[in-house]
């Protein structure tokens, strides 16, 4: 298995952010590699696998929200494929590096493709997750698919899921995804993620377009163990998705604050821990804080609760008032048993 349990799995997604250049994507890999991920992830398309070269109508984002207002979608998707002759060159890299590299293939031509360079780990983007005979190739490779779940529903997943594993996949996890770019924290519903992994019998994870790092980490304590983020050198270098990509310095926060979270899941647990014990001092306890003579007697006065914690537990205050002490007793004594 690529994907271990033992700590969060960390995707960099390179996407477009290589703005057509070989040696900015190569650099992405090795900044990458800096930053502790665990993978670096590619997308394998090209404009005409992707839709018809028309700018007019449906195929062109007139929406004035968008990153890619004015852009057609032939364009956008020319803008932002990574060229196939480089991918080869791009995976062996990485795995010099010690990188897993792998891909979001959109076709079958890119599925073809992608066996033929050894791709160890298949991605199917939101927007092809309803896409049952891409998934159904892509199931019967054997290899592990890690699904985005943008925008579907629980009927449309369900089929996503079965048609996955009917057809010979062994080991799916399913993210959580908003499919805005960027998504609002308000949008990204994290709560989904342990009810997905419930639902549908499978690991989990999270797709996240968010500004930053803050849904990712929190993502750990509901249950993922794949984390998703685009990666780029620098925002201000632009390119399709860098609007809401990490740079090298916020990926390396991102990928340990997941592994800190992560380690303090721990386990159900109660009691003194191991390394509390050297605390148990700084507690509360009863103490004489005067000098006092055989046979005085304990008053608010004489018997306070204070630390450290070496005297008997405070919760026997108020049965030791008006009893005697059966010696003297100097000030700064803790209080026990005998001493009454």
């Amino acid at each position: 298995m690529l994907i271990k349990e033992d700590k969060p799995f960390i995707i960099a997604e390179m996407s477009g952010n290589h703005n057509q250049s070989l040696e900015r994507a190569m650099k992405i890999v090795e900044a990458a590699a800096e930053t502790g991920v665990d993978a670096i992830k590619l997308q394998t398309y090209t404009p005409d696998t992707m839709t018809i070269d028309k700018d007019t109508d449906e195929f062109f984002i007139a929406d004035k929200d968008s990153l890619w207002q004015g852009e057609s979608l032939y364009n956008l998707y020319k803008k932002a494929y990574t060229p196939w002759e480089w991918q080869e060159k791009i995976f062996r890299h990485a795995e010099e590096l010690g990188l897993i590299c792998f891909s979001t293939p959109f076709d079958d031509t890119s599925v073809d493709f992608l066996e033929g360079i050894g791709c160890p780990i298949y991605k199917i983007a939101s927007f092809e997750n309803i896409d049952l005979p891409l998934i159904r190739k892509v199931a019967k490779t054997g290899k592990p698919i890690i699904a985005s779940t943008g925008m579907a529903s629980v009927a449309e997943l369900d089929e996503m899921v079965r048609t996955a594993k009917e057809n010979g996949c062994e080991d799916l996890t399913l993210l959580k995804c908003t499919s805005s770019y960027p998504a609002t924290p308000e949008g990204t519903n994290l709560r989904t993620i342990p009810h997905m992994k419930e639902l549908f019998n499978c690991k989990v994870g999270l797709s996240d377009h968010t500004l930053g790092i803050g849904a990712a980490v929190a993502s750990i304590a509901l249950g993922s163990t794949v984390v998703e983020k685009h990666f780029t050198l620098s925002r201000a270098d632009g390119g399709v998705d860098s609007a809401f990509s990490l740079e090298p310095e916020e990926m390396k926060l991102l990928v340990r604050e997941c592994n800190t979270a992560y380690q303090a899941l721990g386990e159900v647990r109660y009691n003194t821990q191991a390394q509390e014990q050297k605390s148990l001092q700084f507690r509360r306890s009863l103490y004489i804080v005067e000098d006092m003579k055989k046979g005085d007697v304990l008053t608010k006065k004489n018997l306070r609760s204070i630390r450290p914690g070496l005297g008997l537990p405070p919760k026997y205050y108020e049965r030791l008032l008006g009893k005697k002490v059966n010696k003297d007793i100097v000030k700064g004594t803790a209080v026990s048993w005998d001493i009454i």
